[in-house]
C-alpha cells in the first residue's frame, strides 16, 4: 500500500527553499520530471516520490506553487489563486490526501459558518443571500459521490468506460452520467423559474455561462463547500512549502527559474526528458517519465516537437478542449485592521443582475473600449482576514483581492511587451478595469477607500508571465458542456499519445485547487499503474476505526 501511515507534527523543522536551476542541483538517476509546480504537479510528484520514485519538479517562475503561491509587496501578502477550499474536515479524503502529501504538516483554519455572500442587483434593487456550511437542498438533488464517478471513468481501462457509457449500463448505475452533458441553465429551469435561484446555483463562476456549463460541475462545486470552507494557516504558500519538503525527503528536488522549452521525444515516439533554458543556452535533463502540469495546450502545442504535434491522435486530444477565459485580479493593501475597516473572512460574489447567461454573453461581445465600464460580476476575498497568523506577520495591515473574468483579446496587443514595462496605454487601460472593480467593492466596504496604500493589478498577460497560463486562463481549458460529456471525460486521460508523457492538473479533472489535486492523483495512478485512491480509502477506514477506538476508550474511562 502506497499510503501506509499518517505523520502529524507541528515542528517546522529546517527551512525548505526552492533553489534556482542548475545541473549540479538535479538529483542523480531521476525517475520522473514534472513540468510546473502547481498543485497538480506537486501532487503527482509527491505521490510518486512516496512510491519510491526520484522526482524533479521544474518551475519557470522564481517561486514555486503555481496558483498556491503568495507574493509580498510593500508589507502586504496576497494569494494569487487559492482563496478558500472545502472538504478538508477531519478524515475527509481530501484532508487525508493533503496530510499524506505534506507529511501531516499542513493546518487549515475553518472560516465562518457563513462563508459566502451573494449580492444580486444594484442600488435599491440589491438583494443579498448568505451561504452557510451544512446541509443544502442542492446537495439532496445529487448523490455525494460525484467526484468518485468522474475519477472512475478515468481510472478503469478506457475501452471499459466507453462500453459502459455507450451500452447504457453506466446510466443504470447512477444518473450522474446522464447529467454530465446537461447545461446548468436547462437543469435549473426544471426546478424553478426564480432567476435569483438560478444565480445561486451557478454563483461559483469560472468563466463559462451557466447555459454552457455542466450541471454536474456546478453541483460538484456547491457540494465541495457543503461541510464548510477553510484556508491554510500561514497562507496559501504553505501548501507548496510542505509538499516540496516531501519530494526532497525522498531524494527529489524542486528547482525554480527553470523554463522548459521542449519535451524530448526519441525516434520510437517516447518521451525521455526535457530541454531547460539556462540563460542563452538550453540544457537537457533526462528521465524515463515526464509529467506535464502546464496545461494541455502548452504541452501539445508548445513543448512537443512540431512533427509530433501534427499527429492525428494529438490533434484529436486538442480538439476536445477550448481555451478558457482570462482572469483579471486587483490586489489592494490597506492601513488598518479588519476590525477597523469592517472586513471579514466571508467572500462576496457580486452580480449586477440575475441573468448570468445574458450578462456574460453581452460582456464578452463588447469591444475593448467598452469592456472596462461594463463589468457584470466580480468576486471579493480578504486573505488577511482568513489566516489567523496574518495579524502576527503583518500587524495593522489588511488586504483584499478582487477577481473577474475577461477576454484575452482585449489585452492581446501588448502580448509582446515586457512585464512591468508595457507602457502607459496598457497601464491606463488595465487601471480602468481596476478602478471600476474597486469602486464597486467600496459600496460594500466604504472604510477602505481612504485607507488604500497599495494596489497591484494582474491581467491575462500577467497570468501568462507568472503562472504560464495560456491566454491568461487561471482555470486552464474551458469547462464547457462538450468537455464534461461522460464520453469526453472517459477519453480525457492523463496518458497521452506520446509514450511516457503524462498530463496532470486541472485539464484532466476540473478547475480549482481540489480539482487540480485530483488531477495529480489520477496522474500518479496512471504512471504507477496503480489506483492510489484505493490506498487513500483504506487509510481513511483505518483512521476512522482508530478514532472510534479512541472515543470508546475515552468513554470507558469516564464511566470508571
Amino acid at each position: 500500500m502506497l499510503f501506509l501511515a499518517i505523520l502529524i507534527s507541528n515542528s517546522t523543522g529546517s527551512i525548505c527553499f526552492s533553489p534556482g536551476f542548475s545541473l549540479d542541483k538535479v538529483p542523480q538517476n531521476l525517475d520522473v520530471i514534472v513540468i510546473g509546480s502547481g498543485i497538480g504537479g506537486m501532487t503527482a510528484g509527491a505521490t510518486l516520490a512516496k512510491a519510491g520514485k526520484r522526482v524533479l519538479v521544474l518551475e519557470q517562475h522564481d517561486q514555486a506553487g503555481g496558483c498556491c503561491h503568495t507574493y509580498l509587496e510593500k508589507g502586504f501578502e496576497f494569494d494569487v489563486g487559492l482563496h478558500y477550499i472545502g472538504q478538508v474536515h477531519e478524515n475527509s479524503l481530501l484532508r487525508i490526501a493533503f496530510d499524506q502529501l505534506s507529511e501531516g504538516q499542513l493546518e487549515f483554519q475553518e472560516l465562518n459558518q457563513h462563508f459566502d455572500t451573494i449580492q444580486i442587483g444594484m442600488g435599491d434593487e440589491k438583494r443579498e443571500y448568505t451561504i452557510f456550511s451544512g446541509k443544502t437542498e442542492i446537495g439532496d438533488i445529487f448523490q455525494s459521490k460525484k467526484t468518485h464517478y468522474l475519477a472512475t471513468l478515468k481510472l478503469i481501462p478506457q475501452w471499459v468506460s466507453l462500453f459502459l457509457l455507450k451500452s447504457g449500463i453506466a446510466d443504470l448505475v447512477s444518473p450522474v452520467f446522464r447529467l454530465t452533458g446537461t447545461g446548468a441553465t436547462d437543469f435549473v429551469n426544471t426546478l424553478t423559474s426564480n432567476k435569483d435561484l438560478h444565480v445561486i446555483f451557478s454563483y461559483l463562476f469560472y468563466g463559462v455561462p451557466p447555459k454552457d456549463s455542466s450541471v454536474l460541475i456546478n453541483a460538484l462545486l456547491v457540494h465541495h463547500y457543503k461541510r464548510g470552507a477553510y484556508y491554510p494557516k500561514g497562507g496559501a504558500s504553505e501548501i507548496a512549502f510542505h509538499i516540496i519538503r516531501t519530494i526532497q525527503k525522498y531524494g527529489g528536488n524542486c528547482l525554480v527559474r527553470a523554463p522548459v522549452s521542449q519535451i524530448l521525444v526519441n525516434e520510437k515516439g517516447a518521451a525521455y526528458g526535457v530541454k531547460v533554458r539556462k540563460g542563452q543556452e538550453e540544457v537537457e535533463v533526462h528521465a524515463p517519465v515526464v509529467v506535464s502540469n502546464c496545461g494541455i495546450f502548452t504541452t501539445f502545442q508548445k513543448l512537443l516537437p512540431p512533427e509530433i504535434t501534427v499527429k492525428t491522435d494529438i490533434q484529436e486530444r486538442l480538439n476536445m478542449m477550448k481555451h478558457g477565459r482570462g482572469s483579471f485580479l486587483v490586489f489592494s493593501g490597506f492601513d488598518g485592521t479588519e476590525e477597523e475597516l469592517g472586513l471579514q473572512s466571508t467572500n462576496f460574489w457580486l452580480f449586477k443582475n440575475n441573468d448570468m447567461d445574458k450578462s456574460m454573453e453581452d460582456f464578452f461581445a463588447l469591444s475593448k473600449e467598452e469592456a472596462p465600464d461594463n463589468i457584470p460580476m466580480m468576486f471579493i476575498t480578504m486573505p488577511s482576514s482568513k489566516d489567523p497568523e496574518s495579524k502576527i506577520r503583518h500587524p495593522g495591515k489588511s488586504c483584499m483581492t478582487i477577481l473577474t473574468m475577461v477576454k484575452y483579446e482585449w489585452f492581446e496587443e501588448w502580448k509582446d511587451t515586457t512585464v512591468r514595462k508595457r507602457g502607459d496605454e496598457y497601464y491606463n487601460y488595465k487601471m480602468r478595469f481596476a478602478q471600476n472593480l474597486f469602486d464597486w467593492a467600496c459600496t460594500l466596504f466604504p472604510k477602505i477607500k481612504d485607507k488604500l496604500v497599495f494596489q497591484d493589478v494582474a491581467t491575462p498577460l500577467t497570468n501568462i508571465h507568472y503562472l504560464g497560463a495560456q491566454r491568461g486562463a487561471m482555470y486552464s481549458a474551458e469547462h464547457n458542456l462538450e468537455r464534461f460529456h461522460a464520453e469526453a471525460v472517459a477519453r480525457n486521460r492523463c496518458n497521452t499519445p506520446v509514450k511516457n508523457l503524462y498530463i496532470s492538473g486541472q485539464d484532466v479533472f476540473s478547475c480549482g485547487i481540489a480539482g487540480a489535486l485530483h488531477g495529480g492523483l489520477l496522474c500518479a495512478s496512471a504512471v504507477l499503474d496503480h489506483i492510489v485512491y484505493i490506498d487513500l480509502l483504506l487509510l481513511k477506514k483505518k483512521l476512522k476505526r482508530r478514532k472510534a477506538s479512541e472515543l470508546a476508550q475515552l468513554a470507558k474511562k469516564k464511566l470508571q
